[in-house]
């Protein structure tokens, strides 16, 4: 008995001198940093904590290895999915994603419920060759299993160098989990595709994703549209994971009238707001979203469905309206952190709500016909009706 109180008693003498300890080392260092006897109390409970498990863990411990993981883990309490710390290895395949020297296997993922879904599958990429389809759920990438990931860490795990392999995991309904092996390579594919509705006086375009280009591409199409004598357009949104925030504006600046078409607000209030010029749309606009329909996508549709100038057709969108800046740390390592979010021109948030339609409608191809382009048309005839 006396064996394992004189153990106890040890235990809290390390404790509270490691703690003093602290306290006396961070004294000078929050005087200096203007910090109150809260924070220094916290700081030294963290560093008496790191100094107890140095001195009495049964292994030994590494330096960098721990103050990482008490990065990682207060990122992690702020229980978002958007927020990461990036080790060395993530960091740097984020930087050369960043700069395009990269590889994918042609899908676009959703995060929710801890789970990792297939959004969509693009023609005439990896995923496609190896049978991927929308509605699959990824549960391991090269054998770990996405629970013991975040989010970053499942979309670079599978993003790599052009010609090297990964493996997932998928677990498709109604079947038993299967292993797939795919080889990536480069993705390329043109971000705005668009048409006129034949026998209609509609126009249609699909927007992939808001890359660098669609602005320009998106008013190329539309001014194609208006010379063939077009009066409405069904802009298709489906499936869109999102992307520039700047080219989403371009496009919004050629269909939404003149004000707001989002606001960005940071923690202390401070709001950086998007403005349309356009004195009135050319045009009846429709838009199709999906639970694919994500971020710069649901800006460009909360902005139409705001200000009245488009009807949303479909279902509810994904929800994602946060902005995230990267942040290089000193170890060759980065944080990536949530810093504002995006606000319709009615100051709706879409961050975790998304965008409600106005018509719902849920995909059905039975017979090789889309419903939701096909409700889409209907609503569109409606508002030209109205017009003449």
């Amino acid at each position: 008995m006396s064996y394992f109180m004189n153990k106890k008693r040890l235990a809290a003498v390390v404790i509270v001198t490691a703690v003093i300890s602290s306290l006396l080392t961070m004294g000078a260092w929050a005087a200096l940093l203007g910090l109150d006897s809260h924070k220094i109390v916290d700081l030294a409970r963290f560093f008496g904590t790191m100094r107890l498990i140095e001195s009495r863990y049964v292994d030994g411990t590494d330096e960098t290895k721990l103050l990482n993981g008490a990065i990682s883990g207060m990122v992690q309490s702020l229980g978002d999915p958007h927020s990461i710390y990036m080790d060395k290895d993530m960091y740097t395949k984020l930087m050369q994603h960043t700069e395009g020297a990269f590889g994918g296997i042609g899908v676009t993922m959703g995060f929710k419920d801890n789970k990792v879904t297939i959004i969509s599958v693009l023609e005439g990429t990896p995923g496609e060759a190896a049978g991927l389809l929308a509605g699959d759920e990824i549960t391991a990438v090269d054998g770990t299993s996405v629970a013991e990931l975040q989010p970053e860490e499942v979309v670079l795990g599978i993003r790599g160098e052009v010609g090297t392999q990964v493996a997932l995991t998928i677990h498709r309904e109604g079947q038993d989990d299967a292993d797939y092996q795919l080889t990536r390579a480069t993705i390329r594919v043109p971000s705005v595709k668009g048409a006129r509705v034949e026998g209609t006086d509609m126009g249609y375009i699909r927007i992939a994703s808001f890359a660098e280009a669609t602005g320009k591409e998106f008013k190329e199409e539309f001014d194609k549209l208006k010379e063939e004598g077009v009066r409405g357009l069904i802009i298709d949104l489906r499936q869109n994971p999102g992307g520039l925030i700047t080219s989403c504006v371009e496009v919004a600046k050629e269909v939404v009238p003149k004000g707001p078409i989002v606001s960005v607000v940071d923690k202390s209030g401070d709001r950086e707001q998007f403005d349309s010029e356009l004195e009135s749309p050319a045009m009846p606009v429709v838009v199709m979203m999906d639970g694919g329909s994500a971020s710069a996508s649901e800006i460009l549709a909360g902005a139409l469905q705001d200000t009245g100038a488009g009807k949303v057709v479909g279902v509810q969108s994904y929800g994602k309206g946060s902005v995230q800046i990267v942040v290089p740390l000193m170890n060759e390592d980065g944080l990536k952190l949530t810093v504002a979010k995006y606000y319709t021109p009615s100051g709706r948030s879409i961050d975790g709500t998304g965008i409600a339609p106005d018509v719902e409608v849920a995909l059905s191809a039975e017979g090789g016909v889309d419903s939701q382009l096909e409700k889409a048309k209907e609503v569109l005839q409606h508002a030209l009706g109205k017009a003449q």
